[in-house]
């Protein structure tokens, strides 16, 4: 079977997070918003096909989530990415960013120290400070061929008493990093040592690109089992967050006491029928359309690739193993923040993130989502180059 992403649905007259929230964001609705992480690419028709089926059905009460849902994400991660959890390991979660807070209440107490490596993703620091933990930074290293790794020496030097939690992002958004083992090693025994608990984000990981591997941070050993909690899901892998549904792997007993004993206070509930039905499609029937789409997805990458070396002294765009997330270098731009975001609004036509929204390690930087449709991608390229002509000129 051969999929179609040249062309993708239109946004515009949805209520589409991306679009809704152009002249908030940037000013003007006349931007090509390519921020936010979904896909401007069409959910796959077997997923529509099988939610369609289920409104053949009259009634929609509420429902569990049935463990053949779990089970086929089950079946997907240990045959994808070797790992195995049990149906009691698992849990339902609305989001990601819900579960993390989950594990901020759940894993440390007001003042405790919780470690973020940024640039990172926004939620994993805010999360933090809402909770009035303490947030300590452990910057990634970025090293001379513009790719990024852990800082262990640093972290080695912050580590203290007080420290109770570590959000891992893997992949990493906004870096595009896939951790190798060694790398996930040396933060495994630091958490050992100090009795730290892991919350690994990897809702990125079926977005990852050969010949790099996703390894997730439960599979690295037993005591590794028994310091995660793993928050993945579909959402970004079949472009369906807007069914609300992730999951939460927990194989530690005691860890997930801990975890319920908030996840039931603030009542997660089941989510939505539809959503359930959803879920389970996909990961069983997902395979093939998702190689499809990484294959599509490297050559959207290719295309920035290819602009930003036009144009070496003005843009660098970070090596990426895994998302969708291109994290591109403007610093030659000889632009400050503000004045960069203003570059790709009014000079690009383009509503990208801000690098610096990521931490302050990711000042000058922006965050390119290249999940478009290859029409899509032809604007992009289009408007990118046009911009950055003019500003050499």
């Amino acid at each position: 079977m051969s999929y179609d992403f040249s062309t993708s649905a239109p946004r515009e007259d949805t209520n589409a997070e991306k679009y809704m929230l152009r002249e908030e964001l940037f000013g003007t609705n006349d931007v090509l918003p390519v921020w936010v992480a979904d896909m401007d690419i069409n959910t796959p028709d077997f997923v529509l096909n099988a939610v369609k089926k289920r409104l053949e059905h009259p009634v929609f009460g509420y429902e569990e989530v049935p463990k053949s849902a779990f089970e086929a994400q089950m079946a997907w991660m240990k045959k994808e990415h070797s790992v195995e959890f049990a149906l009691e390991d698992m849990l339902y979660s609305h989001s990601v960013v819900a579960s993390m807070n989950v594990a901020i209440e759940a894993f440390s107490s007001v003042g405790d120290k919780v470690i973020v490596q940024t640039p990172v993703y926004p939620p994993f620091f805010h999360s933090v400070m809402e909770h009035e933990r303490e947030l300590l930074k452990n910057p990634l290293k970025l090293k001379d061929d513009g790719t990024y790794t852990f800082d262990i020496e640093d972290l080695k030097s912050k580590i203290d008493e007080k420290t109770k939690l570590l959000l891992l992002c893997s992949p990493h958004n906004p870096v595009g990093r896939v951790w190798r083992r060694e790398e996930l090693e040396q933060i495994l025994e630091l958490c050992l040592e100090h009795n730290i608990v892991v919350f690994s984000d990897e809702i990125h990981s079926d977005l990852v690109y050969a010949p790099n591997v996703h390894i997730p941070f439960a599979s690295l050993s037993q005591e590794a089992r028994d310091i995660t909690v793993t928050a993945i899901g579909g959402a970004k892998t079949f472009n369906m967050a807007g069914f609300a549904i992730s999951s939460v792997a927990i194989p530690n007993k005691t860890l997930r006491e801990r975890f319920l004993k908030i996840y039931k206070r603030i009542h997660f509930a089941n989510g939505s029928t539809l959503s359930h039905v959803a879920f389970e499609t996909a990961y069983r029937e997902g395979k093939i359309w998702l190689e499809e789409l990484k294959v599509h997805l490297l050559k959207n990458y290719c295309m920035l690739k290819e602009l930003s070396e036009k144009f070496p002294h003005l843009i660098k765009l970070t090596p990426i193993e895994g998302t969708y997330l291109a994290w591109f270098d403007c610093r030659g731009l000889g632009l400050r923040d503000k004045e960069l975001r203003e570059f790709f609004v009014h000079k690009a036509g383009l509503g990208l993130s801000p690098g610096i929204s990521f931490g302050r390690e990711g000042s000058r930087y922006m965050r390119l989502n290249f999940a478009v449709s290859s029409a899509k991608m032809l604007q992009v390229i289009e408007k990118l180059q046009k911009a950055l002509q003019e500003h050499r000129n």
